[in-house]
C-alpha cells in the first residue's frame, strides 16, 4: 500500500508537534498539513517542523480536507488515503488498525469508530455523543448501511474516493462520504480507535453554534443525498502550495 495522509489544521499551532512527534516516521514523508487560514502560529511551526504544508484561505473542513487531496494528487505517489484531526485527539499509532482492518476485509472506506474504541474520559462531549448516534440511526434507516460514527480518523481508498466525487466544504464531509459510500455499494468497514481529549477548545462541539450548525449540516447532508439528485462537481480553485 501507497498512503497519503491528510490532516485539516485550524488554529492548531499547539497540538501539531505532538501529532507529527506521534505519527509513525514511515508516513510522514507522504504527510500534509493543510493549514486552513489560522490566525495562531500554526503555519510557524509547520515551517519550523518542515512538514509538507498546503495553505488554503477558504475556510471549512470540508474545503481543508479537499485541498489536502489536490496536494496529495501533486506531490505523493499513492493509492490509499488516511484522514486524521489535527488536535491530537486521534492516537496516531491506530494508524495501523485502520490498516489492517483495510487488508483483512478489502473494504475501501474504513471508519475508525471512537465508539468501538476506548475513548478517554471527557474526550467525547454529550452533544458530540447524541448528535453521532441520531446521525448514524437516521443513515441506518435510510440507506441500511450500519455505522457507530462520523469519526475524521478514517482510511478510503484513492479509487474509492475519486469515484465518489466529495464535494462538500465544511461540517457535512465526513456524512457525505459515509452516505454516498453507502448508495454506490462502496464496501465500507469500522474499526475500533482510541480517543483521548483534545488540545485546545474545539470549533464545533466547543461552542453552542458551531454545534447546531454542524448537526444541522450533517442531517441535511444525509436527506440531500439520498433523496436529491447528486450535484454537478464544483470547480476548486487551486490553493496555495508551500
Amino acid at each position: 500500500m501507497k498512503i497519503a495522509i491528510i490532516i485539516p489544521a485550524y488554529n492548531e499551532g499547539d497540538s501539531l508537534p505532538l501529532v507529527m512527534g506521534h505519527l509513525p516516521k514511515e508516513f510522514r514523508s507522504q504527510t500534509v498539513v493543510v493549514n486552513n487560514n489560522s490566525t495562531d502560529h500554526t503555519q510557524q511551526v509547520l515551517d519550523d517542523l518542515g512538514v509538507h504544508s498546503v495553505f488554503e484561505p477558504r475556510q471549512g473542513y470540508g474545503q481543508a480536507c479537499l485541498s489536502g487531496f489536490e496536494y496529495a494528487e501533486a506531490h505523493f505517489d499513492f493509492d490509499t488515503i488516511v484522514y486524521m484531526d489535527a488536535d491530537f485527539s486521534d492516537h496516531q499509532e491506530d494508524i495501523y488498525r485502520l490498516i489492517e482492518r483495510h487488508k483483512t476485509t478489502g473494504a475501501e472506506l474504513v471508519i475508525g469508530s471512537r465508539n468501538l474504541g476506548e475513548a478517554e474520559a471527557g474526550s467525547l462531549t454529550p452533544q458530540q455523543v447524541f448528535g453521532n448516534g441520531l446521525a448514524t440511526f437516521l443513515m441506518r434507516l435510510l440507506t441500511g448501511v450500519r455505522f457507530s460514527d462520523l469519526g475524521p480518523f478514517r482510511l478510503i481508498t484513492r479509487r474509492a474516493y475519486l469515484a465518489l466525487n466529495m464535494v462538500d466544504t465544511n461540517y457535512g464531509w465526513t456524512m457525505e462520504m459515509q452516505v454516498k459510500a453507502a448508495l454506490a455499494k462502496i464496501e465500507a468497514t469500522e474499526v475500533s480507535v482510541r480517543y483521548r481529549k483534545r488540545i485546545g477548545v474545539s470549533k464545533i462541539s466547543g461552542t453552542l453554534k458551531g454545534t447546531l450548525c454542524a448537526g444541522y449540516k450533517i442531517l441535511t447532508t444525509l436527506f440531500k443525498y439520498r433523496f436529491l439528485v447528486h450535484p454537478e462537481p464544483k470547480h476548486q480553485e487551486q490553493a496555495v502550495f508551500q
